[in-house]
């Protein structure tokens, strides 16, 4: 008897109700339309990422090229600041060569105003000093020779050496 007990239990569950076994396939159809709405959102999250990561590609090449621009524009202005520093101290032969120092144009600018400023004030002082300082103009004038003090053969050199210059 429990054989025929079993049986009938997996006749019943096989079988099963008309309406257990439409709520199955409703809820089949359900899963199925599921899992096909999270296949196409797949599908569609699979295309933005492809979209995405040929969208960083190019951005990095882009990023690439401006870094290369950056590296080429930067060795430039150093070439142009080198050129600058010459020029300027071409321009300033008064002031020494190793005042004039910088790495931008500003820094040379401003090196070259406080190098100038010195030597304004080097020159004003230079000049006071010549003004204060008094030089006859032209040379002295002639006087004889003061013998006194002179030997006798000293005092006759100097008669005959006045008697060679013509006066």
């Amino acid at each position: 008897m429990e054989n025929e007990t079993e049986e009938t239990q997996e006749t019943q569950n096989t079988q099963g109700t008309p309406k257990t076994l439409e709520a199955i396939k409703s809820q089949l159809e359900e899963e199925q339309k599921a899992k096909a709405a999270a296949d196409a959102l797949l599908t569609e999250k699979d295309g933005r990422i492809a979209e995405l990561e040929a969208s960083l590609s190019q951005e990095q090449s882009e990023r690439e090229l401006a870094l290369a621009d950056l590296a080429a524009t930067r060795e430039a202005n150093t070439a142009a600041v080198a050129k600058y520093l010459d020029a300027v101290k071409a321009a300033n032969p008064t002031i020494p060569q190793d005042v004039i120092a910088g790495d931008t144009i500003e820094d040379i600018d401003a090196s070259l105003a406080q190098a100038t400023a010195i030597a304004e004030r080097v020159r004003a002082r230079l000049e006071n000093e010549v003004k204060g300082t008094k030089v006859p103009a032209g040379a002295p004038a002639r006087t004889g020779i003061d013998i006194e003090g002179l030997s006798p053969r000293e005092k006759i050199a100097a008669g005959i050496q006045q008697t060679k210059i013509p006066t």
